[in-house]
């Protein structure tokens, strides 16, 4: 059944196909590896026949993975991912790998994660820095539930609080030691051609960053730049293509100490600064 799912995705271009395959009977028995090995060649029951087989086909119809999975693995935990949010990626891992830089394992530190969705940056921040509180603000009740959800999963609920609404109306810009962000930074002409995975399930407003990509972080880097406090850290993650502009506009807008880093791929991702306080 794995082979045969294994080929099906293969001509129709899915990548990783053998794993989406394994993946996929994995969950057919429950999530249960022990119950996936115990079977060993027996027949598979009818049961987990039917389960496989559908997940198969929603998988054929470029539905996500993590979507039909219901979960996925970021930064070593586990989050619930389905269309109300982005789904977490690896590339992302290294906004939370920068963060975690930035903040001593000592020191109690206020962070925020803007546009939070998941919740996945913060609540990797969180759990790597027990004495660390935090803010997930995000915009779509339906991003903010799961986020909520995600949080409570990870026993996070006490330390993350949540903020539905627009970055612009949220009022703990002041308090903020890190600020963290994934913004929306595909431009918008430039949407129909990512995958369909993305294209059709991903939510729109995580994906159009408007006509140069860049919307979100003017608005974000500007507002910073009035609201936070002298020497908090601005931590964004960007496109492959999009280090020197958004360096510019951190710089333009008086942040200091400015950096850069690569995913494992090896393209720019992640920028950050400090913010020059608010002007007096």
């Amino acid at each position: 059944m794995i082979r045969r799912a294994t080929e099906r995705f293969r001509a129709a271009g899915i990548a990783d196909a053998r794993q989406n395959a394994a993946m996929l009977m994995l969950h057919a028995f429950g999530d249960t590896r022990a119950a996936l090995l115990a079977a060993g060649a027996s027949p598979v029951p009818e049961t987990t026949q039917e389960v496989f087989h559908a997940a198969v086909e929603r998988r054929l119809l470029r539905e996500p993975l993590q979507h039909i999975l219901g979960t996925t693995h970021f930064y070593g935990l586990e989050f619930r991912s389905d269309p109300r949010a982005l789904i977490p990626r690896m590339d992302s891992e290294v906004v939370v790998e920068t963060a975690l830089c930035l903040i001593p394992k000592d020191h109690r530190v206020v962070v925020a994660d803007l546009g939070t969705g998941t919740g996945c940056l913060l609540g990797a921040i969180l759990w790597n820095r027990p004495l660390a509180i935090g803010t997930g603000v995000e915009a779509d009740p339906g991003a903010a539930a799961l986020a909520r959800e995600n949080f409570d999963i990870l026993g996070l609920s006490g330390r993350a609080n949540l903020f539905g609404g627009p970055w612009d109306r949220w009022t703990g810009w002041e308090a903020a030691g890190v600020i963290v962000s994934n913004p929306p930074y595909i431009a918008t002409a430039e949407i129909e051609s990512l995958a369909p995975e993305v294209r059709d399930h991903d939510p729109r407003l995580a994906l159009d960053g408007g006509s140069d990509g860049l919307a979100a972080y003017q608005d974000l880097i500007s507002t910073g730049a009035a609201r936070m406090p002298m020497g908090a850290a601005l931590v964004l993650e960007i496109g492959h293509d999009q280090r020197a502009a958004v360096l510019d506009l951190l710089a333009q807008a008086g942040f200091t100490g400015l950096g850069h880093r690569l995913d494992l791929g090896g393209n720019d991702r992640c920028v950050w600064g400090f913010a020059p306080g608010p002007s007096r």
